[in-house]
C-alpha cells in the first residue's frame, strides 16, 4: 500500500460536521485572533530581538522582523485558504494528509512536536526562571531546576516545581473547555500588549539616532567576519533567529474545528494576530536598538533575558518601575504561549489518532467538556517530565526549522490542491498563486539555509525518529490502509 496515499476532502468535511463526536465549536474571530497574538507575542519579542542584533544584524533587526513577517504572510495567506477551505483539527498535518498523502502528513505532525510539546517544556522552565526572578529568588535552586544542574557552590538541582505547576494549571483550564481557555488567554494577551505598548510609547523619546548608525553591521566588525553576521546576509541571519518570535500564528490552524464560523473566522484570526504583532515586533525592536547600543547586548549580563531591563535601568532610570512590568509582561507571554503549545499539540495529536497513527487514547473527548482530555494528560506527563527534571536546553533554532519546514510543505499543498481540486468551494483564496506560495516556500527555505549546521543535523536526527516510528507503527495502523 502506498505511503502516500491520501485523505478525501470529503470526508475531512464530514468529519467536520459531525457535532457528536467532533470537538465543541465555541471560538469566534475575537478569540481566534487573541489566540494568535498569545503564541506569537512571548519570549521571542523580549529575547530573540537582542540575541539578533547582537549576533548578526545590528540595528537592521527591524528589517529582520520585516522579513521574516513577509514569510510568515506568504504562508499566512497559504494557512488562511486550507483552515477556511477544510476546517478541522490538525492544521498542516490534515492539509499535508489532504494533498501530499499520509507519510508527508507523519513528516509534519512529528515536526509539530518540535513546535508545540518541546517548546511548550522550553517555556515552562524559563517561566520558573523569571517567576523565582520577580520573587526575589525565594524559591530554593533545589526546587526550580533539574537533577543535571547546579550552582557554583555544588547545589544540584532536585525538581522544577514552578515550571510543572503551570503546566498542570494550564492543562486543567485546557481540559475545562476551550472557550474558558480562549477568555483567559485573551486577558493575558491584553496585559502583555498594554505593556508592550507602554515600553515603545515612553521609550521612543529615549531613541538616539547614533545608536542606529551604521544601520547594518560593518564587515570589520570585530566578531562579525561571516557572510551571515554582517550587512545584508546578516539582516537574513537575523530574520531566521527572530523568526522564532513568530511561531505560533500557524497554532491558530489547529482550532479550526472549534471555531463557530470557520470560513470566515480562521483568516481573520491568522492574518489579524500576524498583522497585529508585525507591527508591535517592527516598532519594539526600532525602540529597544535605538535605546541601547546593539553591541551592548553581545555582554551575556546585558543581553538576551536582560536585554529590555537592562536598556530601562541604564538609559531610562527614571522609569525603573517598569523592569518589573516587564518582567509580567514576560511571564504572561510566557503563560498563553504554553496554554496554545500544549492547545495545539492536543489538537495535532487528535486529529492523528483519529487517523490511527497515533494510539486511540490521543483522540478520547471528554464526556462533558468535549475537549482530547486524556491527550491533554499524557502531553502533561510528557511536557512536565522534560519541564521537571532536564535543563532548559531546547534550542529555539531547532524549533524554527520544524515551523518552517511545515510552513513550506503548506505552501506546496495549496499549489497542489489548486491543480486537484479546483472546484471545491474556498471561502478564502491566496493571492498570486502560484507566486506567493513558490515565494513563500523560498524565503522559508532560505532561512533555514542560514541556520547553524549543528542545527540542522539535530533536527534530521529528530526526523530520523520520526521515521522510525512510522515505518515500525502508524503505517500498519493507518485507517486508510486498513479501510483499503
Amino acid at each position: 500500500m502506498s505511503i502516500f496515499r491520501k485523505k478525501s476532502v470529503a470526508s475531512l468535511m464530514a468529519m467536520a460536521a459531525d457535532n457528536e463526536k467532533g470537538l465543541k465549536r465555541t471560538l469566534g474571530a475575537g478569540h481566534l485572533v487573541a489566540l494568535g497574538i498569545g503564541a506569537i507575542i512571548g519570549a521571542g519579542l523580549f529575547v530573540r530581538t537582542a540575541a539578533a542584533s547582537a549576533e548578526a544584524a545590528g540595528p537592521s533587526v527591524t528589517l529582520s522582523f520585516v522579513v521574516a513577517a513577509i514569510a510568515c504572510a506568504f504562508a499566512g495567506l497559504c494557512y488562511a485558504e486550507f483552515s477556511s477551505m477544510i476546517p478541522i483539527a490538525g492544521s498542516a498535518y490534515t492539509y499535508a494528509y489532504a494533498t501530499m498523502g499520509e507519510f508527508v502528513a507523519w513528516i509534519i505532525g512529528w515536526s509539530l512536536v518540535l513546535e508545540y510539546a518541546l517548546g511548550a517544556a522550553t517555556v515552562s522552565i524559563a517561566w520558573s526562571e523569571y517567576l523565582n526572578n520577580l520573587l526575589g529568588g525565594i524559591i530554593p535552586y533545589q526546587w526550580c531546576h533539574s537533577p543535571f544542574e547546579a550552582t557554583a557552590a555544588g547545589v544540584h538541582g532536585i525538581v522544577n516545581l514552578p515550571a510543572l505547576v503551570i503546566l498542570l494549571a494550564l492543562t486543567l483550564l485546557l481540559i475545562k473547555g476551550t472557550q474558558e481557555s480562549a477568555s483567559v488567554n485573551a486577558i493575558i494577551v491584553f496585559l502583555k500588549v498594554a505593556i508592550v505598548l507602554l515600553f515603545i510609547l515612553l521609550g521612543w523619546q529615549f531613541i538616539k539616532p547614533a545608536n542606529h548608525t551604521p544601520y547594518f553591521i560593518p564587515a570589520d566588525a570585530p566578531g562579525h567576519l561571516d557572510f551571515y553576521q554582517h550587512g545584508w546576509g546578516g539582516m537574513v541571519r537575523g530574520a531566521a533567529i527572530v523568526f522564532f518570535a513568530f511561531i505560533g500564528f500557524d497554532a491558530v490552524s489547529t482550532a479550526a474545528q472549534e471555531a463557530k464560523n470557520p470560513k470566515r473566522d480562521m483568516p481573520i484570526g491568522i492574518l489579524g494576530s500576524l498583522i497585529v504583532c508585525t507591527i508591535l515586533y517592527i516598532l519594539f525592536s526600532h525602540v529597544l536598538t535605538g535605546v541601547a547600543n546593539w553591541q551592548e547586548f553581545a555582554d551575556p549580563a546585558k543581553g538576551k533575558e536582560a536585554s529590555v531591563a537592562y536598556a530601562i535601568k541604564t538609559y531610562m532610570p527614571q522609569f525603573a518601575w517598569m523592569t518589573r512590568l516587564v518582567t509580567l509582561a514576560i511571564l504572561a507571554g510566557f503563560s498563553s504561549v504554553i496554554l496554545v503549545m500544549l492547545m495545539g499539540q492536543s489538537r495535532v495529536f487528535f486529529s492523528m489518532a483519529n487517523d490511527g497513527l497515533l494510539p486511540k487514547v490521543f483522540s478520547d473527548l471528554h464526556p462533558k467538556f468535549r475537549t482530547p482530555y486524556k491527550a491533554n494528560w499524557i502531553l502533561f506527563v510528557f511536557v512536565g517530565t522534560f519541564a521537571a527534571f532536564i535543563p532548559g536546553s531546547v534550542a529555539g533554532d531547532l524549533t524554527s526549522i520544524g515551523t518552517l519546514f511545515a510552513f513550506m510543505l503548506v505552501c506546496l499543498g495549496v499549489i497542489i490542491m489548486r491543480k486537484t481540486d479546483p472546484d471545491h468551494p474556498r471561502p478564502f483564496r491566496t493571492p498570486f498563486v502560484p507566486l506567493f506560495p513558490i515565494l513563500g516556500m523560498a524565503t522559508c527555505g532560505y532561512m533555514i539555509w542560514t541556520l547553524p549546521n549543528d542545527t540542522k543535523l539535530s533536527a534530521f536526527a529528530w526526523m530520523v525518529a520520526g521515521l522510525i516510528i512510522y515505518f515500525t507503527y502508524s503505517k500498519s495502523r493507518s485507517k486508510l490502509n486498513q479501510n483499503l
